[in-house]
């Protein structure tokens, strides 16, 4: 199992001591997040000062980002990590992409599986000198003159995951991406009930076999050195579910567990401004059941035991400003943990 964390994104010099701190300390990977901060200017500090660790963005918005952009911004860091870049995309909910960024909005799977099929098409461009001739329903790409064209480079074009949390999206993913990111807000029933048979549907239609694509994330991951410092972050946990279950998006992973009806109710409460009620209303066992829980020297039992036969990619934060560091026998633990995936095709 690879085990990810997070680096600091308040300050770029702090991320690239922090991806450093990662890779000193043996992470396989570190992952950006695009909330206060852009995802992509971290991971670009990170390739000065990092030789080995993976650099994920985890996720980077895309259609706030055209597919030109956003393939220009992973060549390159592409080409300066020496083939250490994953680019993890995501469509946020339509609110955020209209509202906060003024973009127009469609259906988010379709035009998610065109948005990926462009960057590909891009990237052959530029690798193989393929004419650029992209005609898709949401983007058109044909003007390339050679004068935009980055340099050669013997290095691959990155892997490409999505950030999944519905069947559709679950399906595209399988369908044409490297790997998927699951939501935190993710629970065994879920998983069995509509990650799994989805993206079995799309790696059936791509002809891929699951040992050759990667599941990332999927659960809120709480440890510490005593049994204080976890239920420190499984609290942390709780109020961030509580967040989550609030947003229709993420109410089918509600409904999979028969608690439908805490949505509105959550959604409401954001409404009147009560952020502090919320936390409270949500069942004990829904909070268990996206979390995964462990001192030290438990928690790799615990991650083996619930999710190993689930993810590829565990992602020991999930906030900047909530940083994990685990010890070595930690996550040489973790990290000896059997898994499906096997490589890339």
């Amino acid at each position: 199992m690879e085990v990810f964390t997070t680096i600091d994104q308040k300050n770029l010099n702090l991320a690239s001591s922090s991806a450093l701190g990662a890779e000193a300390l043996g992470f396989d990977g570190i992952y950006t997040l695009e909330n206060k901060h852009d995802p992509y200017l971290p991971l670009a500090s990170a390739t000065v000062t990092t030789e080995k660790i993976s650099l994920l963005t985890g996720i980077a918005l895309s259609f706030t980002r055209s597919p030109m952009l956003t393939a220009n911004l992973a060549w390159d860091l592409q080409v300066s990590s020496d083939g250490r870049f994953i680019l993890g995309l995501g469509p946020q909910i339509k609110a955020h992409n209209v509202r906060r960024f003024s973009v127009p909005w469609s259906a988010p799977a379709p035009r998610m599986k065109e948005y990926v099929l462009a960057i590909r098409h891009i990237w052959n461009c530029w690798k193989n000198g393929a004419k650029l001739d992209f005609q898709g329903k949401f983007y058109k790409l044909d003007l390339m003159p050679p004068n935009f064209v980055p340099e050669k480079s013997n290095v691959k074009p990155p892997p490409i995951f999505l950030g999944a949390v519905g069947p559709s999206m679950m399906q595209v993913a399988g369908e044409v991406a490297d790997g998927v990111i699951l939501h935190p807000l993710c629970t065994e029933k879920y998983y069995n009930k509509v990650v799994l048979p989805n993206l079995t549907l799309g790696l059936k239609k791509a002809k891929k076999k699951r040992e050759n694509f990667k599941v990332v994330g999927g659960r809120f991951f709480n440890t510490g050195r005593s049994e204080d410092d976890v239920n420190l972050k499984r609290k942390w946990a709780r109020e961030r579910i509580a967040f989550y279950s609030s947003t229709p998006a993420y109410w089918p992973v509600l409904e999979s567990e028969g608690i439908e009806e805490l949505g509105p109710v959550l959604r409401d409460l954001t409404r009147q401004g009560k952020w502090s009620e919320m936390a409270g209303i949500v069942p004990e066992n829904f909070v268990e059941a996206c979390c995964l829980n462990g001192t030290h020297t438990e928690i790799a039992e615990h991650v083996n035991k619930k999710v190993a036969q689930q993810i590829d990619t565990i992602l020991v934060s999930q906030s900047y400003e909530q940083q994990i560091w685990l010890p070595t026998e930690t996550l040489n633990s973790l990290r000896s943990i059997n898994t499906p995936f096997k490589k890339y095709i």
